[in-house]
């Protein structure tokens, strides 16, 4: 059986590729793995039968081989533990690259997320216009450093890894946002990244079931 994971019938991100099943999906295709997807509605998620694969509702999980994960880094952990192509052989170097996959989620990733939620969630908030200049100054700063250590080299450590896909799936959630546009290392390596053919298939099969999903609601 192939792996099941699931994902959003109609994505709040209007099919831009920024729902966290695309990392998922991402990772199966940089690694040839046929995959199989189960779409659910908001509904679905507060079900048993999906609370049971993620008890806090959300997607995307996966189910392989007998084993039921969420958490999407976690997901692509596994799957590139299990499957040659997204981490090196060598110790030291797949050490350095799930190292990446982590700063991704637990340093990067924060306050771009605290940044979303005050724009799309408390915007009718008095106080969310002062809190926005200080969430994008964290935001900057923590870009700042990763541009710093990126350099003019391709990927962030050796060759392309899951910790070059974890990156740059917490960084396209920027756009829109003019935060990344100061950093041009930084817009190139994610333009390297989306140009990866697995990329492209990945947001096409996405961005297929976002069109699915406002054709049927028309």
């Amino acid at each position: 059986m192939p792996p099941v994971i699931t994902a959003f019938r109609a994505s709040p991100d209007r099919g831009r590729g920024l729902a966290r099943d695309m990392r998922v999906r991402w990772a199966l295709e940089e690694l040839g793995v046929p995959y199989e997807v189960q779409l659910l509605d908001f509904t679905d998620l507060r079900e048993p039968p999906h609370l049971a694969r993620n008890p806090f509702g959300q997607i995307p999980t996966l189910e392989t081989d007998g084993v039921t994960l969420f958490e999407s880094g976690a997901i692509i952990l596994h799957l590139a533990e299990t499957t040659p192509g997204l981490l090196p052989f060598d110790p030291v170097s797949r050490a350095r690259a799930i190292n990446w996959m982590f700063a991704a989620v637990s340093t990067v990733e924060p306050p771009i997320l605290e940044l979303q939620t005050a724009v799309l969630l408390e915007g009718q908030n008095d106080w969310t216009e002062e809190r926005l200049p200080l969430i994008r100054e964290r935001i900057h700063y923590r870009l700042a450093l990763l541009a710093a250590r990126l350099g003019e080299n391709p990927w962030i450590d050796g060759e392309f890894s899951a910790g070059d896909l974890m990156l740059v799936s917490v960084m396209i959630r920027l756009r829109g946002h003019d935060l990344l546009e100061p950093h041009a290392n930084l817009m190139q390596y994610i333009a390297r990244a989306e140009a990866r053919p697995a990329f492209q298939r990945a947001f096409a099969a996405q961005h297929a079931v976002y069109l699915a999903s406002v054709s049927l609601g028309d």
